[in-house]
């Protein structure tokens, strides 16, 4: 397995460790409640190490970019991060990822862990326009600092102003002593707080330097189970599970990242743009259960008369809410919010009920 550079760290702390997306990677410390409930309330540390991390440079990377993505990056200001996805030319997603514009004709493309080899060969047989292309995931750190108090505590490691970057924003600048650190204001848990990317040599120092500063509130490592439970409960898709190669971005919702501005002739527009006019045959839906129960990956969702009506993509038991909550893929007629659906679990249909996403308002 492939190790990032907080592996050895993970196993002195104790953490359980298991194999994810080809990495060793910690799932849990102290419990995922516990640790979900400490990003919620307070502030939690997740070692994202094994995303990947792709530059596209030169006078072609906008191109590029509009060539290959489903959003318009024409769009995207200087320090802003847009999200975006990669369509196939099947109608699915190849992958979905975070592009940075960085500097003029410079970008980050961050992309899912388990993807990355497929990913980089995508971009490299697509790219028919010249961009210079660098695969850097092997040699960029990255953590995410999570939660109310992670402003509070970062500022106290860098002299960048923490609460001037906006949403979606990033700079470049010293933290915990080192240089060029990518400081973005983004996330995957609805928590708030950064995202940190800096070079290997820089990553126990910038570690070191977190847990050092944030222990008055209380700090703690924070594994991917509740990495996938924060997420979820903010209604944000993880590919492998609510999106994949089969999926299109207009099911899964994702119609405000797909842009048909002129001039953007991306993989497979005529056909997502086709679906987007006449509608498609399945929708990704947000539900929490009703009946007592955890709806998993691949229960069947049935109607009130036991006709199977779709499928769960993800489902927990959501720490904030104590109830089961998911989503899934069904019949257009059944996701609008409020309608009545049934999980069925273990042989026994659970009424859920349609809802808008996120869970945790």
């Amino acid at each position: 397995m492939k190790t990032t550079p907080f592996t050895d760290v993970h196993i002195a702390l104790g953490a359980k460790m298991h194999e994810f997306a080809g990495y060793n990677m910690p799932i849990e410390y102290s419990g995922i409640i516990d640790e979900h409930m400490t990003v919620v309330n307070s502030v939690g540390v997740f070692d994202v190490s094994h995303m990947g991390e792709f530059w596209v440079k030169g006078p072609n990377a906008l191109a590029f970019i509009q060539s290959v993505t489903s959003n318009d990056a024409s769009t995207l200001p200087l320090g802003k991060a847009q999200y975006t996805c990669f369509p196939n030319d099947k109608g699915g997603i190849v992958d979905d990822l975070l592009v940075y514009h960085y500097e003029p004709e410079k970008y980050l493309l961050v992309v899912n862990a388990g993807n990355i080899a497929k990913d980089w060969d995508w971009c490299v047989s697509h790219n028919t326009v010249g961009a210079e292309l660098e695969n850097s995931s092997d040699r960029t750190g990255q953590l995410a600092i999570q939660g109310p108090k992670a402003t509070e505590v970062l500022q106290r490691l860098t002299p960048v102003d923490l609460s001037s970057i906006p949403y979606y924003s990033f700079v470049v600048g010293e933290f915990a002593g080192c240089k060029n650190v990518i400081i973005s204001n983004t996330g995957y848990t609805g928590a708030g707080g950064f995202e940190l990317y800096f070079y290997l040599s820089d990553a126990m120092t910038i570690w070191n330097a977190i847990f050092e500063a944030g222990k008055p509130e209380g700090i703690k490592p924070i594994g991917l189970g509740a990495r996938d439970t924060l997420r979820l409960e903010m209604g944000f898709c993880l590919y492998g599970n609510d999106l994949d190669d089969t999926t299109s971005p207009i099911e899964a919702g994702l119609g405000w990242i797909t842009k048909f501005a002129d001039g953007k002739n991306f993989t497979n527009r005529a056909e997502l743009e086709r679906q987007k006019k006449e509608g498609v045959t399945r929708k990704l839906c947000a539900f929490e259960l009703i009946d007592k129960g955890i709806p998993r990956h691949g229960y069947e969702i049935v109607d009130a008369d036991d006709n199977v009506i779709g499928a769960v993509t993800s489902g927990t038991m959501s720490p904030v809410l104590k109830k089961g909550i998911g989503m899934g893929y069904v019949k257009p007629e059944f996701a609008k919010a409020g309608t009545e659906i049934f999980i069925k679990v273990r042989n026994r249909n659970l009424k859920a009920q349609v809802v808008k996403a996120p869970f945790r308002k």
